[in-house]
């Protein structure tokens, strides 16, 4: 039987699904705002990322890389919709189901990647991290961007890539060290 098929799950399979989830989810935190040094920490030492056909290498350099190629955007935002997760003690392997919309730096233009995360994980030290993260492209729309302010100036919070979101100021458990 397919171990993705129903079955009782152990306090512990539960666990660790609530702790891969949490992982996928600051992946997209840590792109969003630019925080490659929270996204190092998602990473073990020896671990790869595929985003073929951009980079494809040890997670160092997907780091290093990053930086550059997000510079073309002026806003991202990276979504976990669904996650499927197989627990086999300290591995597992999740299809995370993703959209990844991105806005050109000069506000006119965007771009959404339909997609799937295949991960490989590994609980290492009692902590689970990416041990391999490859993007599967299901679909990428390239569409005219609105362009308006439908709050007009009413206070309300705008989001920016880095360390100046909003996010980091209304939420302070999520302050960045590197600021």
């Amino acid at each position: 039987m397919s171990e993705l098929a129903p079955h009782p799950i152990s306090l512990d399979e539960l666990m660790a699904r609530e702790a891969l989830r949490h992982l996928v989810t600051a992946y997209g935190h840590c792109i969003d705002r630019r925080d490659w040094d929270l996204l190092r920490t998602l990473y073990h030492d020896d671990a790869v990322d595929d985003h073929t056909p951009y980079y494809c290498g040890p997670v160092d350099g997907y780091i290093a890389w990053l930086p550059g190629m997000m510079a073309n955007w002026r806003a991202t935002m990276h979504t976990a919709l669904s996650a499927l997760f197989v627990v086999d003690g300290t591995r597992a392997q999740g299809e995370i189901t993703a959209r990844a919309w991105h806005l050109t730096l000069d506000g006119e233009r965007q771009f959404v990647a339909w997609g799937r995360y295949a991960d490989h994980y590994e609980q290492r030290d009692g902590v689970w991290r990416f041990a391999r993260r490859s993007f599967i492209l299901d679909h990428a729309e390239d569409l005219p961007a609105a362009q308006g302010d439908d709050f007009g100036s009413g206070g309300v919070g705008t989001g920016r890539a880095g360390a100046d979101d909003p996010v980091h100021a209304r939420l302070s458990l999520f302050a960045r060290t590197d600021a």
